[in-house]
C-alpha cells in the first residue's frame, strides 16, 4: 500500500501541475494567444463540474444503496441539454447582453436591477452551498483514511487537520487564479482550464477502474451482465416518485447551481459553444456513469461486508495490489472535489462582493465611494476575504458535524435549497408580468417551507426543531407536520419538500406579481431579458442628468482600470464624431457605462454607483413606447428613426464642436497677434533704446556700456528664440523638418528633460514620482525631439501645477512596439471646456503676460510627435493635468516628397 506520505506529495505535485496548467493558460489568454482556451470542447469539459466528489464516489454507494436509482444523477443534465438547449442559449445570450456575473446578478438584474433580491439570493446560495463543500472536504479525507488504512477509525484530530490543510490550498489556488484581477467579463481563463484538466484527469480514472472491474475481475461483459443479475442491486426498488423527483432536481442543477451558472453563462465565450455541448456533456456523463454498476456489483461480491460502498472506486484496485491504479483513482476523486470547491467559492465570493460587500460601502461611503479610493482593490480584497470564509464555514460544518452519513445526504438537501431560484428564473425569463414583489415572495417563501420540511429536520429530532414538533405539528397543528405538510404523508421526505417548498414558491411568486405592479425599469429589464434575440442591445434607461464625463471617468477608472477606461470613454468619443477622452452624456453612452462597470463589479452596485455621480435615473416616454410595440413594423420603423436621429445628433454635435472650435480659435488668433506684437516690440524697443544710448553719449562708464550690451543681446537672443519657435513650427507643419533618428535610452531621454528643467525657478519644490525599472527601453527615434517634448511638459508643470505640494508622476507602459509616456501631475487640471484647444498654435489658457512665451510649445510637441510617428493626447479624469505621449520603438521611415 502507498505510504500517507508519499500520498500527500503526488497530491501537492498534482496541485503544482494545475497551477502551471493554469498560470501558462492566464498568461496566454493576456496575451491573445489562447484561442484555444475557448474552443467548445474545453468549455463542454469545465461542465464537468457538475460531477464532484459526491458523484464521482457516491454514485457508486448510491448504487448499492439503492439500485438503479443513482442514474438521475445524470439523466436530469442530461435532458437539459439535449431538450432544452434552446433555454439555455437565451440564458447564455442574456448573460451576455446584460454582462451578468453571478446567478444572484441575473436575478437581480432582471427585477429592475433590485439589490434585494441579489442579498437574497446571495444569502440562499450560500447557505446550500456551504454544506456541499463540507462534503468535498470528507470525501478527500475520507480518500486519504482509505490509503491510512484507519479503517473506521478515520474521526480524529488528524483528519480534521487533513481537511483544514486542504481547504487552505484550495483557497490559495482558488485567490491566486480567481481574484488575480477584475475582468470586465468575470472570465477567468487559467481557471477553466484547470477545471477541463481535471474533467479528463476524473473521467480517465473512472473508466480505468471500470476496466480493471469488468476484464480484470469479471471475464467480460457478458460475465459482468450475469453478475448484476445476481447481485441485490437487480432486486431493489425503484420508487417512481423519488425518480422524477430527483431527476427534475438535477435537471434543475445545472443552472441553478452557483457553480454551474459561472461556468455555463458567466464564463461562456460564444453562446454556439452550446452547440457543441448538448451532445458533448451528455456523452461525457454517459462514460462517467458507464461502470457505476459494474464497480458497485463487485465491491458487493469482493470486499469485506460493512465496507463503505462510498469508497469502492478506492477500496477495489487497493483490494487487488493495483496501488497505481489506486492512486490514479485517489486522483480523479480529488480532482472532482477540488474543482466544484474553487468554482463554487469564485461564484460566492463574486455574489458576496457585488450583493453585499460594495452596497454596504456605497451606504458608507455616500457619493464619496465612486470618487475616493481604488475600488478594484476594495473589490478584490472582499472577494478574497469571501473565498477564505466559504471555506472556513465550509470546514467548520464538516468539523460541527463530523463527517456523519447526514452530511452525505446534505448533496440533495442543497440541490432543493439552490433549486428555490428557479420560478424567479424561468418566470423572469419568459414572463414579463413578472415583479420584484412576486420574486421576492416567491425566493421568501420557498426557501422556508424548505428549511421547515427538509433542512432542518436533516440535523435530526431537538436540534433545531424538537420531537413534539417533528411528529405532531407546531401547537399540535397535524396538518403543519414538517415531513408530513397539509397532511400529505406518503410522499418520501426529499420528494416532500421538493414538490412543496417549489408548489408554494411558485404560487406565490406568481400571485404577488399579478398583485403588485412592474416598475418602468422592471418593464425595461423584462423586455430585454424575454426578447433577448430581438433585443441585443440594452433600452436606454437614463435620461439627461447633470453628470460631468470626467467625474464618471474617474469613477470608471477605479473599477475598470486607467487603460481600459480610457479606451471606452475615447471609443464613446470617436463613434459621436469627437476627438479625446470625453464623450457627450448620452442616454446610450450611460448605458453602455454601466454596462460594461456590471462586469465587474455586478448590475445593482454599477446602477447605484453610476446613479451617485449623474444623480437621476428614470425612463423616458418614447421608452416606454418602445416596450410597449410589439410589430415588427413599428420596431423597424423606431430603429430606422433611430438611426437617422443619432446620425444627425452626431453631424449637429460635430458642427457645434467645430464652430464652438472656431469661435474659441478667433479669439485666441486676436490675442496671439496682440501677443506676438507685444513680444515682438518689447525686445525691439530696448534694443533701439539703448542703441541709441551707446550711439548718442561717450560719458558712459565701462560698467554701464557692459551693462547696456548685454540687455541688447539678451534681447536678441529673446527676439530669435520667438522666431525659431515660429519657424519650427511653420517646418513641421509642412513636414519639412530633418529628423536624425538614432538610439537611446527611454529612461536617458527622461534623466536629460529632469536636468534641462531643474534650474527653473518656477517649481523649485516639485517632487517626481517614476519607476526606472519601466523606463529601461531602448528606442530609436529622433532623440532631440522627443527630449524636446518632455523638457515642454516638465517645465509646464512646474510652472503651471497649482497644488500646495507639487508632484508630477511621470509612468511609462511598453505594449507590443509601442511606449506611451504619461505625465501627471497634482494640480487642479485643465478646464474640460479648453482641453480640445490646448494644441492650437493660437492657444493659450494662462494670462499672456503673466506666462511669458506666445503659448507654442503644446502646439510645437504635436507636430513633432506626429513627426515621429506617434501623438500627445491630454488625458481627463487623473486628478489634475495629465499628457500621454505615445510612439513606436522603431521610429517609421519618411516618404521623400
Amino acid at each position: 500500500m502507498i505510504s500517507f506520505n508519499l500520498l500527500v506529495g503526488i497530491c501537492l505535485a498534482y496541485v503544482v501541475f494545475l497551477f502551471l496548467v493554469a498560470f501558462l493558460a492566464e498568461r496566454r489568454a493576456a496575451r491573445g494567444l489562447g484561442g484555444w482556451l475557448r474552443s467548445p470542447m474545453v468549455y463542454t469539459l469545465s461542465l464537468s463540474v457538475y460531477c464532484t466528489a459526491w458523484t464521482f464516489y457516491g454514485a457508486v454507494g448510491y448504487a448499492a444503496r439503492s439500485g438503479l436509482e443513482f442514474v438521475t444523477i445524470y439523466l436530469g443534465p442530461t435532458l437539459v441539454l439535449v431538450g432544452w438547449w434552446w433555454f439555455l442559449r437565451k440564458l447564455v445570450r442574456i448573460g451576455q447582453t446584460q454582462r451578468i456575473t453571478s446567478i444572484a446578478d441575473l436575478i437581480s438584474s432582471r427585477y429592475g436591477k433590485s439589490n434585494m433580491l441579489g442579498v437574497m439570493v446571495t444569502l440562499i446560495a450560500v447557505i446550500g452551498t456551504t454544506p456541499y463543500i463540507a462534503l468535498q472536504l470528507q470525501s478527500v479525507t475520507l480518500s486519504f483514511t482509505v490509503f491510512a488504512g484507519e479503517g473506521a477509525k478515520w474521526i480524529s484530530q488528524d483528519h480534521n487537520a487533513t481537511a483544514f490543510w486542504v481547504a487552505v490550498g484550495l483557497a490559495l489556488f482558488t485567490v491566486l487564479f480567481g481574484t488575480r484581477n477584475l475582468d470586465a467579463n468575470e472570465r477567468h481563463h487559467g481557471v477553466v482550464i484547470a477545471i477541463a484538466v481535471e474533467a479528463v484527469v476524473k473521467l480517465v480514472a473512472l473508466i480505468a477502474i471500470g476496466i480493471l472491474v469488468v476484464w480484470g475481475v469479471a471475464g467480460g461483459p457478458t460475465d459482468m451482465i450475469n453478475r448484476i443479475a445476481e447481485s441485490p442491486i437487480a432486486n431493489a426498488q425503484i420508487s417512481s416518485s423519488r425518480w422524477v423527483g430527483l431527476t427534475f432536481l438535477s435537471a434543475a442543477a445545472i443552472f441553478t447551481l452557483p457553480r454551474m451558472f459561472q461556468v455555463l453563462v458567466v464564463e461562456n465565450a460564444d453562446e454556439n459553444h452550446l452547440a457543441t455541448a448538448s451532445w458533448a456533456f451528455p456523452l461525457y456523463l454517459m462514460l462517467m456513469s458507464l461502470f457505476v454498476v459494474p464497480i458497485a456489483v463487485t465491491g458487493l461480491a469482493i470486499l469485506p461486508e460493512g465496507s463503505n460502498p462510498d469508497l469502492f472506486v478506492l477500496s477495489i484496485p487497493l483490494s487487488l495490489g493495483q496501488n497505481g491504479l489506486a492512486t490514479l483513482a485517489f486522483l480523479g476523486g480529488f480532482s472532482s472535489a477540488t474543482s466544484m470547491v474553487i468554482v463554487a467559492s469564485i461564484a460566492l465570493s463574486t455574489m458576496v462582493s457585488n450583493h453585499i460587500v460594495m452596497p454596504l460601502f456605497l451606504r458608507w461611503q455616500g457619493a464619496s465611494a465612486t470618487i475616493s479610493g481604488d475600488v478594484r482593490t476594495l473589490v478584490l480584497r472582499s472577494r478574497r476575504i469571501s473565498i477564505a470564509a466559504v471555506l472556513v464555514l465550509g470546514y467548520a460544518y464538516y468539523s460541527l458535524t463530523g463527517g456523519t452519513e447526514a452530511l452525505a445526504a446534505i448533496g440533495l438537501i442543497s440541490f432543493t435549497g439552490v433549486a428555490q431560484v428557479l420560478p424567479a428564473m424561468i418566470g423572469g425569463i419568459f414572463w414579463r408580468g413578472a415583479t420584484r414583489v412576486g420574486a421576492a415572495a416567491g425566493l421568501s417563501v420557498g426557501f422556508i417551507v424548505w428549511a421547515y420540511t427538509l433542512f432542518l429536520p436533516s440535523f435530526g429530532p431537538d436540534a433545531f426543531l424538537s420531537s413534539g414538533i417533528l411528529q405532531n405539528g407546531p401547537f399540535d397543528i397535524n396538518w403543519l407536520r414538517p415531513q408530513a405538510l397539509f397532511g400529505v404523508t406518503d410522499m418520501d421526505p426529499l420528494v416532500h419538500a421538493i414538490f412543496w417548498s417549489l408548489i408554494l414558491n411558485s404560487f406565490a411568486f406568481f400571485g404577488a406579481s399579478l398583485i403588485s405592479f412592474p416598475s418602468p425599469m422592471e418593464r425595461l429589464q423584462g423586455a430585454q431579458f424575454v426578447n433577448v434575440f430581438d433585443h441585443s442591445r440594452a433600452t436606454w434607461t437614463w435620461t439627461e442628468g447633470h453628470a460631468q464625463a470626467e467625474d464618471l471617468l474617474m469613477m470608471a477608472q477605479r473599477i475598470l482600470g486607467s487603460e481600459d477606461a480610457q479606451a471606452l470613454f475615447r471609443h464613446a468619443a470617436e463613434e459621436q464624431g469627437k476627438q479625446g477622452y470625453l464623450p457627450e452624456i448620452t442616454p446610450r453612452f450611460m448605458e453602455t457605462l454601466e454596462r460594461e462597470l456590471s462586469g465587474s463589479v455586478g448590475a445593482a452596485t454599477a446602477h447605484a454607483m453610476v446613479s451617485q455621480i449623474v444623480g437621476r435615473s428614470s425612463v423616458s416616454v418614447e421608452d416606454l413606447m418602445a416596450v410597449a410595440d410589439e410589430t415588427a413594423q413599428i420596431l423597424e420603423y423606431s430603429t430606422r428613426l433611430e438611426q437617422q436621429s443619432e446620425e444627425l445628433s452626431r453631424t449637429a454635435r460635430q458642427l457645434q464642436e467645430a464652430n464652438q472650435k472656431l469661435t474659441e480659435l478667433s479669439v485666441q488668433k486676436d490675442a496671439f497677434l496682440s501677443q506676438i506684437s507685444h513680444e515682438l516690440r518689447t525686445p525691439m524697443t530696448s534694443i533701439r533704446a539703448f542703441s541709441e544710448i551707446l550711439m548718442e553719449t561717450d560719458m558712459l562708464t565701462p560698467e554701464e556700456q557692459k551693462n547696456y550690451s548685454t540687455i541688447i543681446h539678451d534681447e536678441a537672443i529673446r527676439l530669435t528664440r520667438l522666431l525659431d519657435d515660429l519657424l519650427d513650427l511653420s517646418v513641421l507643419e509642412r513636414g519639412k523638418v530633418t529628423l536624425n533618428a538614432q538610439e537611446g535610452n527611454l529612461s536617458d531621454l527622461l534623466d536629460k528633460a529632469m536636468s534641462a528643467t531643474s534650474s527653473m525657478e518656477d517649481g523649485a519644490d516639485m517632487v517626481y514620482s517614476r519607476r526606472k525599472i519601466r523606463e529601461d527601453i531602448v528606442v530609436r527615434t529622433d532623440t532631440d525631439r522627443l527630449s524636446q517634448v518632455f523638457i515642454n511638459l516638465i517645465a509646464n508643470a512646474r510652472k503651471y501645477c497649482d497644488a500646495e505640494h507639487p508632484r508630477l508622476k511621470i509612468k511609462v507602459t511598453h505594449r507590443g512596439d509601442m511606449v506611451t509616456v504619461d505625465f501627471v501631475d497634482n494640480g487642479s487640471g485643465i478646464p474640460t471646456k479648453s482641453q480640445a484647444i490646448i494644441f492650437e498654435k493660437f492657444s493659450r489658457l494662462s494670462d499672456q503676460a503673466a506666462a511669458g512665451g506666445a503659448g507654442l510649445g503644446l502646439a510645437i510637441c504635436k507636430e513633432i510627435m506626429a513627426n515621429l510617428g506617434g501623438d500627445i493626447v491630454y488625458l481627463p479624469g487623473q486628478g489634475g493635468a495629465a499628457f500621454r505621449v505615445s510612439f513606436p520603438l522603431d521610429m517609421p521611415e519618411r516618404e521623400e516628397d
